[in-house]
């Protein structure tokens, strides 16, 4: 597994297909490492003849974890946001914004398709907003802007999070993460077992971290609301959620699809807050027609 040290953080990545393909960078939420991103769906991309970088964001399966920095109390810390006050945040979504630039300069991608699901679609909506030259095209997937007001989780999803795994053994994450996705997925979608099973395998063997996720929460509670920047974004975009999305409601995405001129919304009845297989047909055909329309230019290309 390669790595590459950028923004004085290492990151590890994969490239899928051909370099001289048109490449889609995709950025994976909240304490999720690479492998969260279903294999099929990579391959759907890559034999449309794409070519997919994909990473673990730091603080996640292979890329550092920042265990020298401990998190702040995250309850407090809420608390201090809905004063008004400054979030301590160990790092922001911004200098994981940067680690994503840094990381297609050090891979020679000059200008690329972005597609963010959840905290990596606020990742990506920043790298848009301030990076627009390397932006081809925008797909922010079961995200939001991150403006004041919007509905959070639902009740028993906020809760099971709060609550955590009842243990620090193995046995215990998983069944943590078992229940916690059984409450993220949607009503018309649920995850079959054997997807379900082998989803969470992926995950937890690339490797997570309750501390990783707590610095990564951090941030994402700390952030600015990107509203007024998308306003003023020229990037095509593409907006998919959810309509019964738990965690990050659809609020959020119809916020994300009003505030990006021209950008299209793909709303979906029956999903929550994942990716299943059984969608897979509908997300990649919205994807791939988005960034067809919006262009193929993005090359990787060498320095001189």
């Amino acid at each position: 597994m390669p790595k590459t040290k950028v923004n004085n953080v290492e990151i590890a990545w994969e490239i899928h297909g051909e370099r001289s393909d048109p490449v889609i960078v995709l950025i994976q939420g909240l304490s999720m490492p690479l492998t969260a991103t279903p294999p099929e769906m990579i391959s759907q991309l890559v034999e449309a003849g794409y070519c997919v970088l994909t990473f673990d964001n730091r603080d996640a399966g292979q890329s550092q974890l920042l265990s020298e920095i401990k998190p702040a109390n995250f309850a407090w810390q809420f608390v201090r946001k809905l004063l008004h006050l400054s979030v301590d945040m160990p790092y922001e979504l911004d200098d994981m914004m940067r680690d994503t630039a840094a990381l297609m300069t050090a891979l020679d991608i000059e200008r690329a398709h972005v597609i963010g699901i959840s905290m990596g679609g606020m990742i990506a909506q920043l790298l848009a907003i301030h990076h627009p030259e390397r932006v081809l095209s925008l797909t922010s997937i079961m995200s939001t802007t991150g403006r004041r007001g919007l509905p959070g989780p639902e009740r028993a999803v906020r809760n099971h999070i709060v609550k955590g795994p009842a243990e620090t053994t193995p046995e215990a994450r998983l069944e943590y993460q078992r229940a916690l996705w059984r409450l993220l997925g949607g009503p018309d979608y649920p995850l079959p077992n054997a997807e379900l099973e082998a989803f969470l395998e992926r995950i937890l063997k690339r490797g997570m971290t309750a501390q990783g996720a707590a610095r990564q929460s951090l941030a994402i509670l700390g952030a600015y609301s990107r509203a007024p920047f998308l306003h003023q974004l020229s990037v095509p975009t593409l907006v998919i959620h959810g309509e019964d999305d738990p965690l990050v409601n659809i609020a959020g995405g119809y916020d994300t699809a009003r505030c990006v001129p021209g950008a299209r919304m793909v709303a979906i009845p029956g999903m929550g807050h994942d990716l299943p297989l059984a969608l897979l047909e509908r997300i990649n055909g919205a994807v791939l027609q988005h960034m067809s329309v919006a262009g193929s230019n993005g090359r990787t290309t060498r320095a001189a």
